[in-house]
């Protein structure tokens, strides 16, 4: 075979060897984001905007006249593997539908993308990190909604790191945003919605152009969702790149062509479909088209962050040969306190770094669930393009449990370096 190219087994078709190694690093971040987070969290967005269709928007009145009940609910959401069950909360705290501490609690809660790695590698060592969470989303939840817990300062001291600025327009408006409130308010109306682009444009062929897209973002979606499981139920193997009829050649086709027109309806076929508002949170569809337009524009907005995520994480990691788990797993009792710093970094790329080094031994329990514990996933990149103030305030309540409850663990349970990995 010729050492500078490779037959794939599409034939005919041949890509260059190797590729220049930041951009082969790219094209597989491309692929990966979608097949790997995507179309989970496609398929989460759609179950809850389809629930929410047939109930005609019940859903989330009920949430927004039960109070009391928003907390559990929002941890019951995050609990999901994936970040498709957090991110749907999000837009409901800047239409004041939730409080601030059910944001917090679903944030504490979230599984994120890693919960799929240690689902598949360490099953017990997910239930118990993940109700541990469960039980710390609760209580952290509706201690801020009953107390506040300080939410105040915080506020006052990110004021003081920048004024931030909030579609809501609380800020602009000579006040600050009231994070720590048992409601967010903020007026509704086009102000309060993300991205807001405008009516929908009157263009056919460019609306009739982006439904085509739509339809192939879900052809991709169900072939990446299929591709993914295939993925995780294999241990989560590297798949090489490479473009054929076999499995790694559909894990790549459909894995870009995914995070392609993800980009496409993001960017462009948003304008033409009567979703620009990306992130805003609809109590009803009209019809099952909408529902699952909305869910795949959604996802598209997410797909966008995290691809962004990855390069901002992988490309430092890959240039200066970082090894963040390796750090963690010589810290000693500061491995909880470094699993927790870590779930700080919104994104699931490094906590899924450390998932797969907890599963092979690298780093102890204790910080396997203070990661579990800070974590935000993805769901946190919807409230930073909504609320930064609120994005910074809840970060720093997620982090707050996971330093507590890890450290803890590890004085008094020690490391417990494979528990539960099968």
């Amino acid at each position: 075979m010729d050492g500078n190219a490779v037959v794939l087994p599409l034939q005919g078709v041949a890509l260059p060897e190797p590729l220049p190694a930041l951009g082969e690093l790219f094209v597989s971040l491309v692929r990966d984001g979608f097949v790997q987070v995507s179309a989970f969290v496609a398929v989460t967005v759609l179950v809850f905007s389809y629930v929410q269709y047939k109930t005609d928007g019940k859903l989330i009145r009920a949430l927004d006249e039960h109070e009391h009940a928003q907390p559990l609910v929002g941890a019951l959401m995050g609990l999901t593997p994936g970040c498709g069950g957090a991110i749907v909360m999000m837009p409901l705290y800047v239409r004041g539908t939730v409080s601030f501490g059910t944001v917090v609690a679903t944030l504490i809660a979230t599984a994120g993308d890693s919960a799929f790695v240690i689902l598949a590698l360490a099953p017990e060592a997910a239930l118990y990190a993940y109700a541990i969470a469960f039980v710390a989303a609760i209580v952290t939840g509706y201690a801020i909604d009953t107390v506040g817990l300080g939410v105040g300062r915080i506020d006052d001291a990110v004021a003081q790191l920048r004024a931030a600025r909030t579609d809501g327009g609380a800020v602009a408006r000579g006040g600050a945003a009231a994070v720590g409130s048992q409601v967010h308010h903020y007026d509704e109306g086009p102000d309060c919605e993300v991205h807001d682009h405008g009516e929908t444009r009157d263009a056919p062929v460019m609306r009739r152009l982006t439904q085509g897209a739509l339809a192939l973002w879900w052809v991709a979606a169900t072939v990446g969702l299929v591709a993914g499981v295939l993925y995780l139920l294999r241990g989560a193997p590297d798949v090489p790149l490479e473009l054929g009829l076999d499995y790694a050649g559909t894990f790549t086709v459909f894995g870009i062509a995914g995070t392609v027109l993800s980009f496409y309806l993001y960017f462009v076929g948003r304008n033409y479909v009567g979703h620009g508002h990306v992130g805003h949170g609809q109590d009803t569809f009209e019809n099952v088209y909408e529902t699952f337009t909305h869910a795949a524009m959604e996802t598209s907005f997410v797909t966008v962050w995290v691809l962004a995520a990855y390069v901002a994480y992988e490309f430092p990691v890959f240039l200066f040969s970082l090894d963040i788990a390796a750090v963690a797993a010589a810290a000693g009792i500061l491995a909880p306190v470094a699993g927790a710093l870590v779930g700080l970094i919104p994104g699931c790329g490094p906590q899924i770094v450390l998932a797969t080094a907890y599963a092979e031994g690298g780093i102890p329990f204790s910080a396997l669930t203070a990661n579990a514990i800070s974590q935000d996933g993805d769901a946190l990149f919807p409230l930073i393009a909504i609320d930064k103030t609120a994005a910074i305030v809840a970060s720093i309540y997620t982090t707050i449990p996971a330093l507590i409850v890890g450290v803890t663990m590890h004085a008094v349970m020690g490391p417990m370096f494979g528990f539960g990995v099968l």
